[in-house]
Protein backbone atom coordinates (compact mmCIF):
# COMPACT_ATOMS: atom_id res chain seq x y z
CA UNK A 1 0.00 0.00 0.00
CA UNK A 2 1.34 2.95 -1.05
CA UNK A 3 0.87 6.91 -1.00
CA UNK A 4 0.94 9.36 -3.78
CA UNK A 5 5.14 10.10 -3.62
CA UNK A 6 6.38 9.01 -7.01
CA UNK A 7 9.59 7.74 -5.51
CA UNK A 8 7.67 5.58 -2.90
CA UNK A 9 5.33 4.40 -5.78
CA UNK A 10 7.99 3.41 -8.47
CA UNK A 11 9.98 1.45 -5.18
CA UNK A 12 6.67 -0.03 -4.28
CA UNK A 13 6.74 -1.47 -7.70
CA UNK A 14 9.92 -2.97 -7.49
CA UNK A 15 9.35 -4.33 -4.21
CA UNK A 16 5.99 -6.04 -5.14
CA UNK A 17 7.83 -7.44 -8.15
CA UNK A 18 10.84 -8.87 -6.10
CA UNK A 19 8.74 -10.48 -3.76
CA UNK A 20 6.20 -12.29 -6.60
CA UNK A 21 9.48 -13.27 -8.09
CA UNK A 22 10.68 -15.22 -4.83
CA UNK A 23 6.69 -16.66 -4.10
CA UNK A 24 6.16 -17.43 -7.75
CA UNK A 25 3.27 -15.31 -7.80
CA UNK A 26 1.96 -12.10 -8.60
CA UNK A 27 2.22 -9.33 -5.27
CA UNK A 28 0.16 -5.98 -6.23
CA UNK A 29 0.43 -2.49 -5.32
CA UNK A 30 -2.81 -0.78 -3.45
CA UNK A 31 -3.51 2.47 -2.83
CA UNK A 32 -3.88 4.06 0.54
CA UNK A 33 -7.63 3.19 2.44
CA UNK A 34 -7.91 -0.01 0.13
CA UNK A 35 -8.99 -2.58 2.89
CA UNK A 36 -8.31 -6.12 3.65
CA UNK A 37 -5.00 -6.02 3.13
CA UNK A 38 -1.74 -6.15 5.49
CA UNK A 39 -0.74 -2.28 5.09
CA UNK A 40 2.74 -1.63 3.87
CA UNK A 41 3.56 2.14 3.89
CA UNK A 42 6.49 3.28 1.70
CA UNK A 43 7.01 6.68 2.66
CA UNK A 44 9.92 9.59 2.24
CA UNK A 45 9.35 12.01 5.04
CA UNK A 46 11.54 12.86 7.51
CA UNK A 47 9.19 13.49 10.20
CA UNK A 48 8.84 9.88 10.25
CA UNK A 49 13.47 9.48 10.34
CA UNK A 50 14.62 11.93 12.49
CA UNK A 51 18.85 11.38 11.88
CA UNK A 52 22.07 12.90 13.77
CA UNK A 53 22.65 16.46 12.94
CA UNK A 54 26.16 15.67 12.24
CA UNK A 55 25.46 12.89 9.75
CA UNK A 56 26.51 13.75 6.03
CA UNK A 57 24.05 14.33 3.84
CA UNK A 58 24.75 11.08 1.55
CA UNK A 59 24.62 8.94 4.70
CA UNK A 60 21.47 10.40 5.23
CA UNK A 61 20.01 9.78 1.75
CA UNK A 62 20.46 6.81 2.78
CA UNK A 63 19.17 6.09 6.05
CA UNK A 64 15.89 4.90 6.83
CA UNK A 65 13.67 3.34 9.41
CA UNK A 66 11.81 -0.76 8.91
CA UNK A 67 8.92 -1.02 11.51
CA UNK A 68 6.55 -4.27 11.34
CA UNK A 69 4.29 -5.47 13.14
CA UNK A 70 1.33 -7.42 13.37
CA UNK A 71 -1.31 -5.41 11.25
CA UNK A 72 1.72 -3.49 8.73
CA UNK A 73 4.87 -2.93 7.78
CA UNK A 74 6.46 1.08 7.36
CA UNK A 75 9.84 1.63 5.60
CA UNK A 76 10.12 5.47 5.74
CA UNK A 77 13.05 7.13 4.75
CA UNK A 78 14.62 10.93 3.54
CA UNK A 79 15.48 9.82 0.17
CA UNK A 80 14.29 7.01 -2.62
CA UNK A 81 17.96 5.65 -2.03
CA UNK A 82 17.05 5.21 1.65
CA UNK A 83 13.62 3.38 0.96
CA UNK A 84 15.66 1.03 -1.57
CA UNK A 85 18.14 0.25 1.70
CA UNK A 86 15.08 -0.23 4.01
CA UNK A 87 13.18 -2.44 1.31
CA UNK A 88 16.68 -4.49 1.43
CA UNK A 89 16.32 -5.44 4.99
CA UNK A 90 12.61 -6.04 4.89
CA UNK A 91 13.62 -8.75 1.88
CA UNK A 92 16.26 -10.26 4.04
CA UNK A 93 14.23 -10.70 7.10
CA UNK A 94 11.12 -12.56 5.34
CA UNK A 95 10.49 -15.90 3.49
CA UNK A 96 8.15 -17.31 1.90
CA UNK A 97 5.51 -19.54 3.37
CA UNK A 98 2.31 -21.32 2.23
CA UNK A 99 0.16 -18.54 2.12
CA UNK A 100 2.31 -15.42 1.92
CA UNK A 101 5.39 -14.05 3.25
CA UNK A 102 6.47 -14.13 6.79
CA UNK A 103 8.33 -11.58 8.62
CA UNK A 104 8.87 -11.10 12.12
CA UNK A 105 7.66 -8.27 14.52
CA UNK A 106 11.08 -5.59 14.20
CA UNK A 107 12.10 -2.46 14.75
CA UNK A 108 15.04 -1.30 12.44
CA UNK A 109 16.71 2.52 12.05
CA UNK A 110 19.73 2.44 10.31
CA UNK A 111 22.16 4.27 8.41
CA UNK A 112 25.34 3.24 6.14
CA UNK A 113 28.71 4.22 7.66
CA UNK A 114 29.92 4.53 4.17
CA UNK A 115 28.82 6.08 1.00
CA UNK A 116 30.70 4.54 -1.04
CA UNK A 117 29.98 0.83 -0.96
CA UNK A 118 31.23 -1.11 -4.58
CA UNK A 119 32.35 -3.92 -5.93
CA UNK A 120 34.72 -3.84 -9.34
CA UNK A 121 34.10 -6.37 -11.90
CA UNK A 122 36.72 -7.07 -14.32
CA UNK A 123 35.14 -7.75 -17.35
CA UNK A 124 38.32 -7.46 -19.49
CA UNK A 125 40.35 -10.31 -18.75
CA UNK A 126 37.18 -12.56 -19.44
CA UNK A 127 33.91 -11.20 -20.89
CA UNK A 128 30.80 -11.40 -18.67
CA UNK A 129 27.98 -9.96 -20.16
CA UNK A 130 24.71 -7.75 -19.63
CA UNK A 131 22.84 -10.78 -18.21
CA UNK A 132 25.78 -11.72 -15.69
CA UNK A 133 26.10 -8.30 -14.64
CA UNK A 134 22.54 -8.09 -14.13
CA UNK A 135 22.51 -10.29 -11.46
CA UNK A 136 25.40 -8.52 -9.94
CA UNK A 137 23.35 -5.69 -9.22
CA UNK A 138 20.65 -7.54 -8.09
CA UNK A 139 23.10 -9.10 -5.90
CA UNK A 140 24.34 -5.44 -4.67
CA UNK A 141 21.08 -4.38 -4.35
CA UNK A 142 20.11 -7.03 -1.35
CA UNK A 143 23.36 -6.60 -0.43
CA UNK A 144 23.17 -2.66 0.07
CA UNK A 145 25.91 -2.31 -1.88
CA UNK A 146 25.70 0.49 -3.85
CA UNK A 147 28.91 1.10 -6.25
CA UNK A 148 29.21 -1.09 -9.48
CA UNK A 149 32.80 -0.79 -10.65
CA UNK A 150 33.25 -2.11 -14.22
CA UNK A 151 36.89 -2.40 -15.55
CA UNK A 152 35.99 -2.40 -19.07
CA UNK A 153 39.68 -1.93 -20.73
CA UNK A 154 43.02 -3.51 -20.13
CA UNK A 155 46.07 -5.54 -22.02
CA UNK A 156 43.72 -8.69 -23.12
CA UNK A 157 40.30 -6.72 -23.94
CA UNK A 158 37.96 -3.42 -24.67
CA UNK A 159 34.26 -3.85 -23.41
CA UNK A 160 32.92 -0.76 -24.02
CA UNK A 161 31.64 0.81 -27.71
CA UNK A 162 33.28 4.17 -28.16
CA UNK A 163 32.00 6.52 -30.95
CA UNK A 164 35.75 8.57 -31.46
CA UNK A 165 37.43 5.28 -32.01
CA UNK A 166 35.12 2.32 -32.95
CA UNK A 167 38.36 -0.22 -34.02
CA UNK A 168 38.56 -0.36 -29.88
CA UNK A 169 35.72 -2.42 -29.32
CA UNK A 170 35.18 -4.08 -33.01
CA UNK A 171 38.96 -5.29 -32.78
CA UNK A 172 39.54 -5.72 -29.23
CA UNK A 173 36.25 -6.37 -28.20
CA UNK A 174 37.12 -10.33 -29.91
CA UNK A 175 39.98 -11.00 -27.74
CA UNK A 176 39.78 -12.42 -23.76
CA UNK A 177 42.69 -14.63 -21.90
CA UNK A 178 43.49 -18.29 -22.99
CA UNK A 179 41.72 -17.37 -26.56
CA UNK A 180 38.37 -17.42 -24.40
CA UNK A 181 35.60 -15.33 -26.03
CA UNK A 182 35.28 -11.49 -26.27
CA UNK A 183 32.38 -9.35 -25.97
CA UNK A 184 31.53 -5.82 -25.04
CA UNK A 185 28.82 -3.17 -24.02
CA UNK A 186 27.18 -1.67 -27.04
CA UNK A 187 26.15 2.30 -25.90
CA UNK A 188 22.78 1.32 -25.58
CA UNK A 189 23.20 -2.02 -23.79
CA UNK A 190 25.80 0.12 -20.82
CA UNK A 191 22.80 2.28 -20.68
CA UNK A 192 19.97 -0.07 -20.06
CA UNK A 193 22.86 -1.70 -17.30
CA UNK A 194 22.74 2.61 -16.07
CA UNK A 195 19.08 2.12 -15.92
CA UNK A 196 18.57 -1.49 -14.16
CA UNK A 197 21.03 -0.11 -11.87
CA UNK A 198 19.90 3.27 -10.84
CA UNK A 199 16.19 1.59 -10.01
CA UNK A 200 18.44 -0.42 -7.73
CA UNK A 201 19.72 2.43 -5.48
CA UNK A 202 23.39 1.59 -7.91
CA UNK A 203 25.22 3.72 -8.87
CA UNK A 204 27.53 2.21 -11.88
CA UNK A 205 31.35 3.66 -12.64
CA UNK A 206 32.98 2.45 -15.73
CA UNK A 207 37.02 2.50 -15.93
CA UNK A 208 38.68 3.29 -18.80
CA UNK A 209 42.46 2.31 -17.62
CA UNK A 210 45.37 4.59 -18.48
CA UNK A 211 48.08 5.08 -19.12
CA UNK A 212 49.32 1.67 -18.60
CA UNK A 213 46.94 -1.92 -19.43
CA UNK A 214 46.43 -0.79 -22.71
CA UNK A 215 47.95 -3.41 -25.36
CA UNK A 216 43.74 -3.59 -25.91
CA UNK A 217 43.93 -0.36 -27.31
CA UNK A 218 47.79 -0.34 -29.04
CA UNK A 219 46.10 -3.76 -30.73
CA UNK A 220 43.27 -1.86 -32.47
CA UNK A 221 44.69 1.92 -32.80
CA UNK A 222 48.16 1.41 -34.61
CA UNK A 223 48.74 4.96 -34.34
CA UNK A 224 49.14 4.73 -30.65
CA UNK A 225 52.52 2.66 -30.97
CA UNK A 226 56.08 4.17 -31.96
CA UNK A 227 56.17 2.03 -35.00
CA UNK A 228 52.52 2.90 -36.28
CA UNK A 229 51.49 -1.05 -36.96
CA UNK A 230 49.47 -2.26 -34.12
CA UNK A 231 50.54 -4.89 -31.51
CA UNK A 232 49.44 -8.12 -31.49
CA UNK A 233 46.41 -9.03 -29.38
CA UNK A 234 47.54 -10.49 -25.69
CA UNK A 235 45.51 -13.20 -24.12
CA UNK A 236 47.80 -13.99 -21.28
CA UNK A 237 47.65 -12.54 -17.64
CA UNK A 238 50.85 -10.55 -17.14
CA UNK A 239 51.17 -7.06 -15.94
CA UNK A 240 53.19 -3.87 -16.38
CA UNK A 241 53.83 -3.94 -19.75
CA UNK A 242 52.23 -1.75 -21.83
CA UNK A 243 51.92 1.94 -22.19
CA UNK A 244 50.77 5.04 -24.15
CA UNK A 245 53.60 7.14 -25.75
CA UNK A 246 53.18 11.07 -24.50
CA UNK A 247 55.66 12.22 -27.16
CA UNK A 248 53.18 10.55 -30.02
CA UNK A 249 51.20 13.17 -31.70
CA UNK A 250 48.17 10.65 -31.13
CA UNK A 251 48.09 9.97 -27.90
CA UNK A 252 46.82 12.91 -26.19
CA UNK A 253 43.82 13.21 -28.51
CA UNK A 254 42.53 9.31 -27.99
CA UNK A 255 42.81 10.44 -23.83
CA UNK A 256 40.51 12.78 -24.56
CA UNK A 257 38.06 11.53 -26.89
CA UNK A 258 37.48 8.05 -25.06
CA UNK A 259 37.31 10.17 -21.88
CA UNK A 260 34.86 12.24 -23.45
CA UNK A 261 33.21 9.49 -24.87
CA UNK A 262 32.36 7.19 -21.60
CA UNK A 263 31.50 10.71 -20.21
CA UNK A 264 28.99 11.32 -22.05
CA UNK A 265 27.30 7.96 -21.97
CA UNK A 266 27.82 7.89 -17.89
CA UNK A 267 25.04 10.02 -16.33
CA UNK A 268 26.43 9.21 -13.12
CA UNK A 269 28.61 10.99 -11.27
CA UNK A 270 32.31 9.71 -11.90
CA UNK A 271 34.29 8.26 -14.37
CA UNK A 272 37.46 6.34 -13.37
CA UNK A 273 40.92 6.67 -14.86
CA UNK A 274 42.65 4.04 -14.27
CA UNK A 275 46.28 4.62 -13.31
CA UNK A 276 48.08 1.20 -11.87
CA UNK A 277 50.88 -0.62 -12.82
CA UNK A 278 52.49 1.58 -15.81
CA UNK A 279 55.56 -0.39 -14.13
CA UNK A 280 57.88 0.87 -17.79
CA UNK A 281 56.85 4.60 -17.94
CA UNK A 282 59.11 7.38 -16.11
CA UNK A 283 57.58 9.42 -13.66
CA UNK A 284 57.14 12.70 -15.59
CA UNK A 285 55.61 11.27 -18.60
CA UNK A 286 53.00 9.41 -15.96
CA UNK A 287 52.37 12.32 -14.07
CA UNK A 288 51.42 14.21 -17.60
CA UNK A 289 49.19 11.39 -19.36
CA UNK A 290 47.22 10.88 -15.62
CA UNK A 291 47.01 14.88 -15.14
CA UNK A 292 45.38 15.41 -18.75
CA UNK A 293 43.44 12.48 -18.41
CA UNK A 294 42.22 13.97 -15.00
CA UNK A 295 41.45 17.31 -16.35
CA UNK A 296 39.27 15.97 -19.56
CA UNK A 297 37.14 14.04 -17.05
CA UNK A 298 36.71 17.04 -14.43
CA UNK A 299 35.94 19.42 -17.85
CA UNK A 300 33.26 16.85 -18.67
CA UNK A 301 31.44 17.43 -14.76
CA UNK A 302 32.97 14.25 -13.63
CA UNK A 303 34.38 13.54 -10.64
CA UNK A 304 37.98 11.71 -10.99
CA UNK A 305 38.29 8.18 -9.11
CA UNK A 306 42.01 6.31 -9.69
CA UNK A 307 44.16 3.75 -8.35
CA UNK A 308 46.57 4.17 -5.50
CA UNK A 309 49.53 5.10 -7.82
CA UNK A 310 47.58 8.27 -9.00
CA UNK A 311 48.50 9.83 -5.52
CA UNK A 312 51.67 11.09 -6.70
CA UNK A 313 49.99 13.48 -9.41
CA UNK A 314 47.98 16.51 -8.91
CA UNK A 315 44.35 15.08 -9.03
CA UNK A 316 41.01 17.75 -8.67
CA UNK A 317 39.93 18.19 -5.26
CA UNK A 318 37.46 15.86 -4.10
CA UNK A 319 38.79 13.12 -6.27
CA UNK A 320 38.73 9.76 -5.35
CA UNK A 321 41.97 7.53 -4.68
CA UNK A 322 41.38 3.80 -4.43
CA UNK A 323 44.36 2.22 -1.94
CA UNK A 324 44.75 -1.50 -3.12
CA UNK A 325 48.41 -2.43 -1.75
CA UNK A 326 48.51 -1.26 1.78
CA UNK A 327 51.67 0.63 1.56
CA UNK A 328 52.25 2.46 5.12
CA UNK A 329 51.20 6.22 4.33
CA UNK A 330 53.51 8.33 3.19
CA UNK A 331 54.28 12.54 2.22
CA UNK A 332 52.25 11.80 -1.09
CA UNK A 333 49.19 10.51 0.92
CA UNK A 334 49.21 13.27 3.30
CA UNK A 335 49.67 15.99 0.80
CA UNK A 336 46.64 14.18 -1.07
CA UNK A 337 44.46 14.12 2.09
CA UNK A 338 45.56 17.88 2.85
CA UNK A 339 44.21 18.19 -0.95
CA UNK A 340 40.69 17.24 -0.67
CA UNK A 341 41.47 14.02 -1.65
CA UNK A 342 39.37 10.85 -0.19
CA UNK A 343 39.86 7.06 -0.29
CA UNK A 344 38.32 4.25 -1.07
CA UNK A 345 39.36 1.22 0.40
CA UNK A 346 40.30 -2.11 -1.59
CA UNK A 347 43.20 -3.74 -0.01
CA UNK A 348 44.34 -6.83 -1.77
CA UNK A 349 44.44 -9.20 1.23
CA UNK A 350 41.04 -8.55 2.45
CA UNK A 351 38.69 -7.32 -0.45
CA UNK A 352 40.35 -9.56 -3.65
CA UNK A 353 38.06 -11.28 -4.11
CA UNK A 354 39.46 -13.55 -6.60
CA UNK A 355 41.50 -14.88 -4.14
CA UNK A 356 41.09 -18.43 -3.08
CA UNK A 357 39.57 -18.91 0.18
CA UNK A 358 42.69 -21.47 0.92
CA UNK A 359 44.53 -24.47 -0.94
CA UNK A 360 41.58 -26.44 -2.05
CA UNK A 361 39.35 -23.71 -3.53
CA UNK A 362 39.67 -24.83 -7.57
CA UNK A 363 39.72 -21.54 -9.16
CA UNK A 364 40.94 -18.03 -8.16
CA UNK A 365 44.53 -16.95 -7.47
CA UNK A 366 46.38 -16.52 -4.48
CA UNK A 367 49.03 -13.76 -4.88
CA UNK A 368 47.69 -11.52 -2.23
CA UNK A 369 47.50 -14.61 0.26
CA UNK A 370 43.74 -16.36 0.58
CA UNK A 371 40.84 -14.76 1.79
CA UNK A 372 39.09 -16.85 4.13
CA UNK A 373 35.21 -15.11 5.13
CA UNK A 374 36.77 -14.23 8.71
CA UNK A 375 39.35 -12.26 6.70
CA UNK A 376 37.25 -10.50 4.34
CA UNK A 377 34.87 -9.73 7.73
CA UNK A 378 37.46 -8.75 10.74
CA UNK A 379 39.10 -5.71 9.61
CA UNK A 380 38.25 -2.09 9.86
CA UNK A 381 38.71 0.55 7.09
CA UNK A 382 39.87 3.28 9.00
CA UNK A 383 42.59 1.90 11.29
CA UNK A 384 44.25 0.30 7.85
CA UNK A 385 46.15 3.42 7.61
CA UNK A 386 45.54 5.30 10.66
CA UNK A 387 43.64 8.17 8.47
CA UNK A 388 41.15 10.64 9.60
CA UNK A 389 37.48 9.29 9.04
CA UNK A 390 36.46 11.94 6.87
CA UNK A 391 38.91 11.03 4.32
CA UNK A 392 37.41 7.90 4.14
CA UNK A 393 34.84 7.78 0.92
CA UNK A 394 34.21 3.94 1.56
CA UNK A 395 34.99 0.01 0.82
CA UNK A 396 35.06 -1.52 -2.05
CA UNK A 397 35.66 -4.70 -3.16
CA UNK A 398 37.08 -6.22 -6.08
CA UNK A 399 37.15 -9.46 -8.59
CA UNK A 400 40.00 -10.06 -11.08
CA UNK A 401 39.19 -12.46 -13.99
CA UNK A 402 42.66 -13.54 -14.98
CA UNK A 403 40.95 -16.99 -13.30
CA UNK A 404 37.83 -17.09 -13.37
CA UNK A 405 35.96 -18.09 -16.77
CA UNK A 406 32.45 -18.40 -16.10
CA UNK A 407 29.62 -17.43 -14.02
CA UNK A 408 29.99 -20.34 -11.67
CA UNK A 409 33.39 -19.61 -10.84
CA UNK A 410 32.52 -15.54 -10.61
CA UNK A 411 29.31 -16.26 -7.95
CA UNK A 412 31.41 -18.78 -6.21
CA UNK A 413 34.33 -16.40 -5.55
CA UNK A 414 31.84 -13.54 -4.73
CA UNK A 415 29.42 -15.48 -2.16
CA UNK A 416 29.68 -15.40 0.95
CA UNK A 417 32.48 -12.95 1.16
CA UNK A 418 31.23 -10.24 -0.83
CA UNK A 419 27.96 -10.02 2.17
CA UNK A 420 30.94 -9.94 4.75
CA UNK A 421 32.39 -6.92 2.84
CA UNK A 422 28.84 -5.13 2.53
CA UNK A 423 28.72 -5.64 6.84
CA UNK A 424 32.03 -4.24 6.83
CA UNK A 425 30.84 -0.91 4.48
CA UNK A 426 27.62 -0.52 6.26
CA UNK A 427 28.30 -1.04 9.98
CA UNK A 428 30.17 0.98 12.62
CA UNK A 429 33.62 0.15 13.41
CA UNK A 430 32.33 -2.17 16.61
CA UNK A 431 30.64 -4.95 14.81
CA UNK A 432 29.51 -7.61 16.40
CA UNK A 433 31.71 -10.74 16.68
CA UNK A 434 32.23 -12.53 13.06
CA UNK A 435 29.84 -15.72 14.70
CA UNK A 436 27.39 -13.16 15.07
CA UNK A 437 27.73 -12.65 10.79
CA UNK A 438 27.56 -16.05 10.19
CA UNK A 439 24.52 -16.33 12.12
CA UNK A 440 22.78 -13.63 9.91
CA UNK A 441 25.06 -15.26 7.13
CA UNK A 442 22.84 -18.45 7.48
CA UNK A 443 19.65 -16.61 6.87
CA UNK A 444 20.68 -15.20 3.35
CA UNK A 445 22.11 -18.01 1.98
CA UNK A 446 18.48 -20.00 0.94
CA UNK A 447 17.97 -17.06 -0.76
CA UNK A 448 21.06 -17.30 -2.99
CA UNK A 449 19.96 -21.08 -3.45
CA UNK A 450 16.57 -19.92 -4.84
CA UNK A 451 18.03 -17.69 -7.31
CA UNK A 452 20.24 -20.75 -8.54
CA UNK A 453 23.49 -18.35 -7.59
CA UNK A 454 26.69 -20.79 -6.78
CA UNK A 455 28.58 -19.99 -3.43
CA UNK A 456 30.65 -21.48 -1.45
CA UNK A 457 29.36 -23.53 0.76
CA UNK A 458 32.87 -24.21 2.84
CA UNK A 459 33.37 -21.20 3.84
CA UNK A 460 30.74 -21.38 6.51
CA UNK A 461 32.65 -24.28 7.81
CA UNK A 462 35.42 -22.76 8.33
CA UNK A 463 37.80 -23.09 10.97
CA UNK A 464 38.82 -19.83 13.09
CA UNK A 465 41.66 -17.82 11.09
CA UNK A 466 44.05 -15.04 12.31
CA UNK A 467 42.23 -11.37 11.61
Amino acid sequence: MVGDDPAAVETAVLLAARIGYDLGAPIGVGREGDTDVVELRIVVDPAELPVPRDLAPELAAEAYRLEVDADRVVVSALDARGLLRGLATLEQLAHPVDDGVLVPPVLVVDHPRFAWRGLCVDVARHWFGPETLRTIVGLLYSLKLNVLHLHLTDDQGWRIESPSHPSLAEVSGRTAVGGDPGGFLTAGQFAALVTFAEARGITVVPEIDLPGHVNAALHACAELTPGGEGRPAYTGVGVGFSRLHAELPATIPFVSDVLADIAEMTPGPYVHIGGDEALTMHAAEYDHLVGHAARVVAAAGKTVVGWQEALRTSLPPGSLVQYWDERPADASLTAALDAGIRLVFSPASRLYLDMRYDPSTPVGSDWAGFIDLRRAYEWDPVALLGVPESAVAGVEAAIWTENVRTPKDLFGLLLPRLAAVAEVAWSPGARTAFHGFTARLRHITPRWDAQGLPWHRGALAERPGPG
